[in-house]
């Protein structure tokens, strides 16, 4: 009986103690933090008057459309505020920082000063979609807190922009670092169709076939969500400013963070003005080929699978003499060894279906090879399920493609108008559809081709680098006037 009670008390005792721990101790922790962090800020601002801006980017060589909103974007705070100090917090470890900015002007056309520090992180992999088989999302955002805490460590800037969508290091900027936050969101980590697509029990990249056949881990996975999405609107709404890309993620933004009177659309920046200068060529002038171009990064979510099998379904709609004509190319980035695993997989999918002949693939080429590669092209191919917004489209439109995009997100909601007389491009949701359209466009007359590339190029102005910067530099200028106040 008395080891009973003994056994009881000791239990009682590290109890009271881990509560101690956790309402005492790591409270005092986390203010001493904020108070060193604020001191570090106070003597630098005695010594070098300048105003330091963090853009929180770890994948900042990746050579995407995220980082093409990256660039811009420091090039506009270049630009209006010459005298600011603007770091990187990046976890490419291997690019040093001449590198970097050489393949910055060589893939985006976008030229910086070179007087950017770039932060270097080493707790990258925490954020790794692999390093977390299940419960990827709370796996990645509890990890980009610990890589925030990092950069924090390393570097406490004035100004922190986050450019990723890691939600989850706004409250530790904020309160612990005491730094003005605004976030750049492309992609909300959790959207309402997320949710959708586990309540109807879909298969899907981000819902796994063997849950979606079980009722009791749907329900699960539904509760899980819904949790996750109360956490994510509590820290989004931390920012004081928040971007985002398109109206597609402007509503999921403002239904989660519930913060729409802080929110501002920004369109991301494409590079329309060059390439509406370039001439529209005639098919004899593209040697009598029918190029599809699909620009995209080898990520699951890009869907080029779907890209194989509606050309799989165009070869059985066309006359043989017409499809030995066809070519799909497919330009895209590799992030790691993981894309390059993909691309070896598509190519493979491409020789099983018996189109490896109709089928190209250009990794990592410059900007002035894309140019040439979409002049060349006749229709644009784009298969990603609620792309966030779509650059590759926008600039294919530029460029004189016709687009034939996925029927949701961006596309849909603000780059291509489908009524007739004023069509700008085609949407599709399925092989079959992607095919049909295809075949219906490469048995359209040249005028009829022309009128609506003609009708594409005017409609893309909108979405020029110019636009992007004037609508950026607008959104955050409160930061910069309350310093220069």
């Amino acid at each position: 009986m008395r080891i009973k009670m003994l056994c009881n008390t000791i239990l009682l005792v590290g109890l009271v103690f881990k509560l101690l721990f956790l309402f005492c101790f790591v409270p005092y922790v986390l203010i001493r933090w904020r108070q060193n962090n604020l001191s570090k800020r106070k003597l630098r601002q005695q010594s070098k008057k300048e105003t330091v801006v963090g853009i929180f980017h770890p994948y900042c060589n990746a050579g995407g459309g995220g980082e093409r909103v990256l660039w811009a974007a420091v090039q506009a705070i270049q630009n209006k505020y010459p005298d600011v100090h603007i770091a990187i917090y990046t976890g490419d470890l291997d690019a040093d920082p001449e590198k970097m900015l050489n393949k910055v002007e060589r893939v985006f056309n976008v030229k910086l000063r070179p007087n950017i520090e770039f932060v270097y992180l080493h707790n990258r992999k925490w954020v790794e979609a692999s390093k977390y088989p299940y419960f990827t999302l709370l796996g990645q955002s509890l990890g980009s807190v610990w890589l925030g805490m990092e950069a924090l460590r390393l570097l406490v800037p004035d100004i922190y922009i986050d450019t990723m969508g890691y939600a989850f290091t706004y409250p530790l900027f904020k309160y612990i670092g005491g730094c003005r936050v605004a976030s750049y969101t492309h992609y909300p980590t959790i959207s309402i169709d997320m949710l959708k697509y586990v309540y109807k029990r879909v298969a899907a990249h981000n819902n796994r076939r063997f849950i979606a056949r079980n009722p009791f881990f749907t329900m699960g996975k539904i509760i899980y969500y819904k949790i996750f999405a109360r956490l994510y609107g509590l820290v989004g709404s931390c920012a004081e400013i928040v971007m985002v890309n398109s109206s597609w993620t402007e509503d999921h933004i403002n239904f989660i963070w519930k913060c729409p009177m802080k929110t501002h659309r920004v369109y991301p920046p494409c590079d329309v003005d060059h390439l509406i200068s370039l001439p529209l060529l005639s098919d004899k002038e593209k040697g009598d080929v029918i190029r599809i171009v699909a620009v995209a990064q080898f990520r699951p979510e890009k869907n080029h699978p779907l890209m194989m099998r509606s050309m799989f379904e165009l070869r059985s709609i066309l006359k043989e003499e017409v499809w030995e004509k066809v070519r799909l190319v497919c330009i895209g980035s590799c992030r790691n060894e993981e894309d390059e695993e993909r691309v070896k997989d598509m190519q493979d999918l491409a020789k099983h279906l018996a189109l490896d002949e109709n089928v190209e693939f250009k990794l990592n080429i410059p900007y002035s090879e894309l140019g040439s590669e979409l002049q060349k092209g006749t229709i644009g191919l784009h298969t990603m399920w609620n792309e966030h917004f779509g650059i590759s489209i926008v600039e294919s439109m530029a460029a004189g493609l016709i687009m034939v995009a996925h029927n949701s997100g961006g596309p849909r909601a603000d780059i291509i108008e489908t009524q007739a007389n004023s069509t700008t491009g085609f949407l599709a949701d399925t092989e079959q559809k992607y095919a049909k359209l295809l075949a219906f466009i490469i048995n359209m007359s040249q005028h009829e081709r022309d009128s609506i590339r003609l009708a594409a190029r005017s409609s893309v102005n909108r979405f020029s680098s110019q636009v992007f910067e004037k609508e950026f530099l607008r959104t955050i200028e409160p930061f910069f006037r309350a310093k220069q106040e």
